[in-house]
């Protein structure tokens, strides 16, 4: 499958190897592609980055996300655009406590097809669950079926079983795991470690 990934940081690079290690094809957006040189994958600026990709992943920093995708709307029309960012500002704290980042872009980009996943993994977990000891669980939240059908099976690609994907539902329970970044960093601290997940057993 043809990805496009917005951004070019840390969480964007972890994505890309995960995605290129299982046989997708990756480009870069980049408002400064001419800055980077150093990526697995091309990069292009936002635009033509996403004119390549039938699925476009956001990996821009979460609390400017919202900014940066609002303006692309047309050139993301009406792709599957996968939300895993957490937005919180210099004290951690939640930007849209009563919301969510993935119920605004969905309210913004209103074409878009907008599955929030992966924002309750630490980064590298999210492309190998395998690096924990146990199968963990992963959470998808959206309103098109098709759109979460699509990403379920990226997910499955990556090595999360279909028995460790849960769908929450629709967008509006995308604020349920934004919520849980809360609960994240209070346990980042008290293990000093990003490296855990969640485990839902029934």
């Amino acid at each position: 499958m043809d990805i496009t990934i917005l951004g070019t940081g840390h969480m964007a690079r972890t994505l890309a190897g995960g995605l290129l290690g299982t046989g997708h094809s990756v480009v870069f957006g980049s408002r400064t592609p001419e800055r980077h040189t150093d990526l697995p994958a091309p990069v292009a600026t936002h635009a033509v980055a996403i004119a390549h990709g039938s699925v476009v992943i956001s990996a821009l920093a979460a609390a400017h996300s919202l900014e940066i995708l609002t303006p692309l709307a047309d050139a993301i029309g009406d792709r599957v655009l996968i939300d895993i960012g957490n937005a919180v500002d210099e004290r951690f704290d939640l930007i849209y406590p009563d919301s969510s980042l993935g119920e605004r872009l969905q309210q913004a980009l209103p074409d878009a097809r907008i599955v929030k996943t992966l924002n309750t993994v630490g980064g590298p977990i999210g492309v190998d669950p395998t690096l924990l000891s146990a199968p963990t669980t992963v959470f998808l939240s959206g309103d098109d079926a098709d759109a979460k059908a699509t990403v379920s099976g990226i997910l499955r690609d990556l090595g999360w079983a279909d028995a460790q994907q849960i769908d929450l539902g629709g967008i509006t329970t995308a604020r349920a795991v934004e919520h849980y970044f809360l609960l994240f960093a209070a346990l980042m601290g008290a293990l000093r470690s990003p490296q855990f997940n969640l485990a839902i057993t029934r």
